[in-house]
């Protein structure tokens, strides 16, 4: 009997490509971590020595597109025709955007990187003195701020301008499409592929720092041993709940739970802010923003080619890159929930206002941090040093409250904790599905349990800092599909803008015609 050849689509090839290597990582990091990790960090010094500089332009040439388009005249084309309305209410949408972009992020590094920064101040600086504290908050608001959500909102907008507009597949490789050069055509199923690997090693990366955080108030709260074993217990059991969230579909699932972030965050700010030394953050917020406008340029193509210092590359290059790993994923949700909206609405919804709670975020914890290490003697740089999981909660135990507060930040890292690997599991099923909107339940499940293998393989191969470096590596190839997205984006929008002129054009002259007879 002859043997049939049953041929594989493109796209599954890609999927198994994709699957394949993030399997052969899983498994090396779970039964070699020394290995994986000395690979990582290898691969790390290389980029962050040789590409910094790369990092640095790009993330800029972001924000300075993202703000020409805002105030531009192509501002009010919208994601959609004339007559779609955005599908979610704007605190929906606020919330979904944030939860999704920063949610375990802000919360594990709200207190420990101001205060790392005091303790290890950037260059030129002396360590633990005013100028240092001033800085930390600074280069704290410089991180999280503008330059991050202009990544995400280039990538998002490229995504939703050729989904919405021209009914292409929701995929990064559909947002190179206006791109005339045959060759790139061809690499489209690359692009989509690298979006994968990027969305899955970005976002195991939060989930790592997630069970580190739930593990420290855990421990705070019950006395659990902070270990390996008690942390692949998180993921495991946290898994479980993003999985079984993600079956109920954007609409509810993902939509409660990120209003649900939202209400616990707030809270929890407004009880530190008028807990702790308010005048004090109310100062913090005003000298930092100020600060911070008035050096923007500065700290944004800063390099120590003189000096022989590791601080940009350990901390804003990383981040640089850690934001684009996670742009495919944060940019592909929020083009998923942000049809209907102009691109000026879009670009102020996805930049200015999670910037400015960002601002609020840092000002409330970190100036807080800061005002006990300098002021009251409490050790939350010691707790930096030793484990930086833990220093959120050192500041919750020297206020009033500080039970119920590090129980309050404890479930909140665990909603967030569910509300990033909900998102994620939707974005990765969508790009595995050839931009379908509304992926499989199993196929969603699928991705959970990858994703979880990761964070899990990673965090067994050196912990949080082999998750961050992983990061750091699979981020450099998508920096370039990036770029590629923007010049595909600018073709398209400028292309639309045209058209809808010569609409107007042509329904003026047929109403002055009419007028006329």
């Amino acid at each position: 009997m002859p043997f049939r050849i049953f041929p594989i689509s493109t796209n599954t090839m890609q999927q198994l490509i994709s699957i394949a290597l993030i399997l052969t990582i899983v498994v090396w990091g779970i039964f070699s971590p020394a290995s994986l990790a000395m690979v990582f960090d290898t691969a790390l010094a290389s980029i962050t020595k040789n590409f910094g500089w790369l990092y640095l332009w790009v993330v800029l040439a972001l924000v300075v597109f993202a703000v020409y388009l805002a105030f531009s005249r192509y501002g009010n084309l919208k994601l959609g025709s004339d007559e779609d309305e955005p599908e979610f209410s704007l605190g929906s949408w606020l919330a979904m955007l944030f939860a999704a972009g920063m949610g375990i992020g802000l919360v594990f590094w709200g207190v420990a990187e101001p205060v790392s920064h005091y303790i290890a101040a950037p260059p030129g600086l002396s360590s633990a003195t005013p100028e240092a504290a001033n800085a930390a908050m600074r280069y704290s608001f410089f991180h999280w701020g503008i330059h991050p959500w202009a990544v995400y909102s280039i990538v998002a907008l490229a995504i939703a301008f050729f989904q919405y507009r021209r009914q292409r597949p929701a995929l990064v490789s559909a947002s190179t499409s206006a791109l005339p050069w045959l060759p790139l055509q061809r690499l489209s199923g690359l692009f989509d592929m690298l979006a994968v690997i990027a969305t899955a090693f970005g976002v195991a990366a939060s989930l790592g720092m997630g069970a580190l955080q739930i593990n420290s108030g855990l421990q705070t709260m019950m006395g659990l041993e902070i270990s390996k074993t008690a942390q692949v217990g998180i993921i495991v059991v946290t898994t479980a709940l993003f999985v079984a969230s993600a079956t109920t579909g954007v609409t509810r699932g993902i939509k409660w739970l990120s209003n649900l972030n939202m209400l616990v965050a707030a809270a929890l700010t407004m009880t530190v802010f008028l807990l702790g030394p308010t005048v004090a953050i109310i100062d913090t917020l005003t000298n930092t923003l100020g600060s911070y406008l008035s050096e923007f340029v500065r700290m944004s193509l800063r390099m120590t080619p003189f000096r022989d210092s590791n601080w940009v590359g350990g901390w804003t290059v990383f981040y640089w890159a850690w934001w684009v790993s996670w742009s495919p994923f944060v940019g592909l949700f929020i083009a998923r929930v942000s049809r209907g909206r102009t691109i000026r609405e879009f670009i102020v919804g996805t930049v200015l206002l999670p910037s400015l709670l960002a601002f609020m975020w840092f000002s409330v914890f970190g100036g807080t941090a800061l005002h006990m290490e300098i002021w009251q003697g409490v050790p939350v740089a010691e707790a930096v040093k030793g484990d930086v999981s833990t220093a959120l909660f050192t500041v919750f135990d020297a206020m009033p409250l500080g039970a119920l507060m590090s129980a309050v930040a404890t479930f909140l890292v665990l909603v967030f904790f569910v509300t990033s690997g909900d998102s994620a599991t939707l974005v990765l099923g969508i790009m595995s599905s050839k931009g379908n909107p509304n992926p499989s339940a199993k196929v969603k499940a699928v991705w959970g349990v990858l994703v979880a293998g990761i964070a899990i393989s990673l965090l067994l191969a050196g912990g949080i800092k082999a998750v961050q470096t992983a990061t750091i590596v699979f981020a450099l190839p998508f920096t370039a599909v990036i770029i590629l997205m923007v010049v595909s984006l600018w073709r398209a929008i400028r292309e639309d803008w045209q058209e809808e002129q010569r609409k107007e054009r042509e329904l003026r002259l047929r109403v002055r015609e009419l007028m006329s007879r």
